[in-house]
Parts: structure tokens; C-alpha cells; sequence
């Protein structure tokens, strides 16, 4: 489980490390960019019923602490949700991670993308006729 600080409250916000590696990188994304907005989550069944919210300013201090050395693969689709709910009214919602199991869908003659760009092989008239 990670640490937020944020200000000079010194109360710890526990966020598990891979939610918080998520965070850090939306959050530092936005507070760079000179942008201030909400950050919201709802209390863990540890705390009090309920929902707490950061006004989060470039100004106020602000420490990620995590309890693994190592960083955790990061998932560009979660992101990308907290980015844009970063950009809405709300601000940032802790949102649950977005797991991709499933097959990848895919359409017949088309070459199967996977996060870079994909160019089609050409084929000449002497590739038919080499030996296999």
C-alpha cells in the first residue's frame, strides 16, 4: 500500500502502489502543465463511510511514497481515463483498473494492431515462385 501527502496536513492517504503509480503520472501530468483540479476517491472499508476530495494546486506540496522498489507496468488505457476525468467538472475519480482479456478482435485481411504502427509486406512476382 503507498502513500499521498499532499499539503502540510501530514495525514497519509493510503492508495495501493499500482493505483498510485497510475495517479502520480495523471496527476504530475496536470500539476506540470500548471493545472489545478479535484482529486476524488472513496474511503477504503478501514475508514469511515463516505468520499474525500483534494483541491490539488502546483503550489501545495505534494509526495508519492511507494512500498515497492519497483515500478509496475503502467496501463496507458487507465491513464487515459484518469487524464480525461482529470479534464471534466468532476476532476480526477480513483476509477478501478482497465484489464483488456479478451481476444483482439480483428477483420479478415486486415493486419492485426498492437500499439505501434503496422505497415502491409508487399510482395513481388518473384516471391510466388521462390521454393518453400
Amino acid at each position: 500500500m503507498g502513500t499521498l501527502y499532499y499539503g502540510d496536513s501530514g495525514t497519509p492517504i493510503g492508495i495501493e502502489d499500482r493505483a498510485l503509480t497510475h495517479l502520480k503520472v495523471a496527476i504530475t501530468t496536470k500539476l506540470r502543465r500548471n493545472e489545478s483540479f479535484t482529486f476524488s476517491w472513496r474511503h477504503t472499508d478501514e475508514q469511515p463511510r463516505g468520499r474525500s476530495t483534494l483541491w490539488m494546486h502546483p503550489s501545495i506540496p505534494l509526495r508519492f511514497v511507494f512500498d515497492e522498489p519497483e515500478r509496475p507496468d503502467l496501463s496507458m488505457r487507465w491513464i487515459e481515463e484518469l487524464m480525461r476525468s482529470a479534464n471534466s467538472t468532476g476532476g480526477i475519480e480513483l476509477v478501478p483498473e482497465y484489464l483488456d482479456t479478451g481476444p483482439i478482435p480483428t477483420d479478415p485481411g486486415q493486419p492485426v494492431r498492437v500499439g505501434v504502427d503496422v505497415q502491409e509486406i508487399e510482395h513481388s512476382d518473384d516471391d510466388e515462385e521462390a521454393p518453400k
